[in-house]
């Protein structure tokens, strides 16, 4: 094995490079699906290039070719016969070859690699076909993805880069695995997360989120390696991916797992209690109804202390399942949800049990087209255990629909969205026409809705645009149906109920 001569990789350059293996793809296997493939050949080629170039820089102090493989001069293990050189020499059966190459890397790496290479079909030949492998391998072969050549941040930016691309080419599948990094990086600023914290993602997706608090700090200029990051995600090749980004922007020690959230959280404590955090950044698939809602009402880890959600959406599981996972001392959270959750009828009583418990410090409305590839309107619920006296017992309430602009069909925060809605959180205090601090006796009287509206008057003469007034009107639609279907279950509900007696 030998290093190649230092050649910096441009963003433009490795955009291009990472992109160009799409292409390929092209006309064989949905965009959705890219993914699968692409993310685990790029790993392994960045496996092969850095463990050449700990090998040659071990050459140059021992000497030796021998000391040079010593496991304590690799961060990973790679196998004989499965580095990427030896790829490069298959021509038959290269699918299989490809997954045997995968499989061994885990298993010399069983403490951090397992399970990083996802499951793609390597060996469907229909759907990859020799030709093909060997075309993205030679295509991988024309750089050399060594440190020197590609720091971290940089190729954790180029991967940050083919994860917005499949976002852009997946269609609707988009949200499962991608979040609104303008959005993320504004619910990241309003957490604060320290040095040494834990951070937390239930549905973590390819742990944008967790990244997100990472970026924060080596903005700041502050301590990042010792931040804790723990996700979990669900789709098994989502969550693979997950753990290739950790690594390729340096994080050794992140911990991700792939599991159903609310069936079987993954990370417990010594005494099989939920684990908690400090931060959690959450983005939960949002209205789903496939989830198992009759487990739910009799939770062993004590996530229903507010009731149990309708069957046609879980929203509300999650955002107990969030509550439950914080520090009793230090805990706060940010979750992106539809902005169904602040007024459906079919949720009424579990809302109102979270405004009693004094759980929210403030409500976020943003603006539509914030949820990636959907018109629907999105609001940021911030969770706070121990809220500072002067907010105790208060909501804080921010109309921010109108921060936003757009780039093609999507909505974006600039810089100087993101800071006027965060200068107004941090401030806690009423804006005319942009937010307002509201108690919870006023909720209550409410009926508890919490609906935005109902605590922000718009500024007088600030009408919206036929475009924005079209938007709302259709989010206001789609919220409407949403809460029309959850009353209907409710109905049902009690039908069979009454039924059964």
């Amino acid at each position: 094995m030998t290093a190649t001569s230092p050649k910096w990789i441009t963003q433009r350059e490795l955009e291009s490079y990472l992109w160009g293996a799409a292409v390929l793809l092209r006309g064989l296997i949905d965009a959705g699906d890219y993914k699968q493939y692409i993310f685990p050949l790029v790993f392994l080629k960045r496996l092969s290039d850095v463990y050449d170039e700990e090998h040659a820089a071990a050459l140059e102090v021992y000497g030796d070719e021998e000391l040079a493989d010593l496991p304590e001069n690799h961060r990973f293990a790679i196998p004989e016969g499965v580095h990427w050189a030896d790829l490069r020499k298959v021509t038959s059966n290269v699918g299989t070859a490809l997954k045997a190459a995968m499989r061994a890397i885990e298993s010399a790496n069983p403490d951090t690699l397992t399970g990083v290479f996802g499951d793609g079909e390597w060996t469907n030949k229909n759907l990859l076909p020799d030709s093909t492998l060997s075309d993205l391998i030679e295509h991988f072969s024309t750089k050399t993805l060594s440190v020197a050549n590609l720091p971290e941040d940089e190729l954790g930016q180029g991967y940050e880069y083919l994860i917005k691309k499949f976002a852009d080419d997946s269609g609707h599948t988009a949200q499962e695995f991608y979040t609104n990094r303008t959005l993320v990086h504004l619910m990241t600023m309003m957490l604060q997360p320290e040095p040494g914290e834990s951070v937390y993602d239930p549905t973590c997706g390819t742990g944008g989120m967790l990244i997100s608090t990472v970026a924060e700090l080596k903005r700041q200029g502050k301590e990042w390696r010792n931040l804790r990051l723990y996700g979990q995600e669900l789709n098994y090749g989502t969550s693979a991916i997950a753990k290739m980004n950790l690594f390729l922007h340096g994080i050794a020690d992140g911990n991700t797992a792939h599991g159903d959230t609310l069936a079987q959280p993954a990370f417990l404590d010594a005494h099989g209690r939920l684990r908690t955090f400090d931060v959690v950044l959450a983005n939960p698939p949002y209205s789903i109804k496939t989830w198992n809602r009759a487990a739910f009402t009799k939770d062993p880890y004590g996530r229903s202390m507010w009731g149990v959600p309708p069957q046609n959406a879980a929203d509300y599981a999650f955002i107990q399942h969030i509550e439950a996972s914080l520090d009793p001392k230090t805990g706060r959270a940010a979750i992106l949800l539809p902005h169904g959750v602040l007024n459906r009828i079919g949720e009424a009583t579990v809302r109102k049990a979270m405004i009693d418990a004094d759980a929210v410090e403030a409500v976020i409305g943003l603006a539509h087209g914030l949820f990636y590839n959907s018109g629907m309107e999105a609001v940021v619920l911030v969770l706070r255990k121990q809220k500072p006296l002067d907010r105790r017992h208060k909501v804080l309430f921010i109309d921010a629909k109108k921060e936003f602009y757009r780039a093609g069909v999507q909505s974006f925060l600039s810089e100087t969205h993101q800071q006027k809605i965060l200068r107004v959180f941090r401030d806690f205090d009423d804006v005319p026409g942009f937010a307002r601090v509201a108690t919870l006796d006023e909720i209550r009287a409410n009926n508890g809705n919490m609906a935005i509206p109902q605590y922000v008057t718009p500024a007088p003469g600030g009408g919206s645009t036929p475009a924005d007034s079209v938007a709302a009107t259709l989010a206001g639609w789609r919220n409407a149906a949403t809460a029309a279907d959850v009353a209907v279950e409710d109905v049902l509900g009690l039908l069979r109920t009454e039924v059964a007696r």
